[in-house]
């Protein structure tokens, strides 16, 4: 029986096309007034009865047009898939193994996982557990944090102070951005200030740091990848060839993980 809906529903499409071209190649308006005037007539009735005709099933079957949005919505996703692993091919080297992105886990390891962040958002905190036990249980694994200011004028400041701490003193980011991102609060530049005043950095080098003017032309390389991948929010992963949005969780992580391994 559902072959039998589909295969009129495809009938009556084929019908409404027949008819669009029926009623194209009717006579233009060069032709005389006597028989124009009777084929533009039985133009608008016979595209009222097509209409009619398509109106009344598509009432009658409703659920036909939910799966034509399943589909259409599996055919966009087929394609973004398809994109993101172009760009996981021809970036990969921006994406994995930036020198400007911080690093949590072992520098060495053969298996990484990147992350898209951002200081003042709320699931990017909530999924600081996910990564720290990632990390615990996987000895081979090598975290990528990318800097993504994407939450306003505080979180641009606090990933500029962290963008610096980087560059003078890359030793003290782990505990820098796990201090940072599970504060409470808003991180700014103050805070973030004072978190690495804490950690040691003296504030007249930090400071001199933050004006290097290539640390905005870093947060545009990894805005520029996050619109080639398609990743509009945080946290979002890089997870083997899988682009993993949101806050997931470790358990769902780590199966992925596991998967990207194979």
């Amino acid at each position: 029986m559902r072959n039998v809906v589909l295969s009129l529903a495809g009938g009556l499409a084929a019908v409404a096309v027949i008819g669009t071209g029926y009623l194209a190649a009717l006579p233009s308006a060069a032709h005389s007034n006597e028989a124009t005037a009777p084929a533009q007539a039985t133009d608008g009735a016979e595209k009222a009865r097509i209409e009619g005709i398509v109106r009344d099933y598509l009432l009658e079957n409703p659920e036909i047009l939910i799966e034509v949005q399943q589909a259409l919505v599996a055919r966009q996703e087929s394609a973004q898939k398809e994109q993101q692993l172009a760009v996981l091919q021809q970036e990969g080297d921006a994406i994995f193994r930036s020198p400007h992105d911080g690093i949590i886990g072992n520098p060495d390891a053969r298996t990484t996982v990147v992350e898209f962040f951002d200081y003042n958002c709320g699931y990017c905190k909530h999924a600081l557990s996910d990564m720290q036990t990632m990390v615990q249980e996987n000895p081979d694994l090598r975290f990528v944090l990318k800097e993504f200011p994407i939450l306003g004028p505080d979180s641009q400041q606090a990933h500029v102070v962290s963008a610096a701490l980087k560059k003078i003193a890359p030793e003290k980011y782990p505990e820098f951005h796990i201090r940072l991102l599970s504060g409470s609060g808003r991180a700014g530049e103050a805070a973030a200030v004072r978190v690495a005043t804490d950690l040691g950095v003296e504030e007249f080098a930090l400071r001199e740091a933050m004006r290097d003017p290539t640390i905005n032309d870093e947060f545009a390389s990894t805005y520029e990848l996050a619109s080639k991948l398609a990743i509009t929010g945080t946290p979002a992963y890089v997870v083997g060839d899988e682009i993993v949005f949101g806050a997931v969780g470790a358990e769902d992580l780590l199966e992925k993980l596991a998967a990207a391994k194979q």
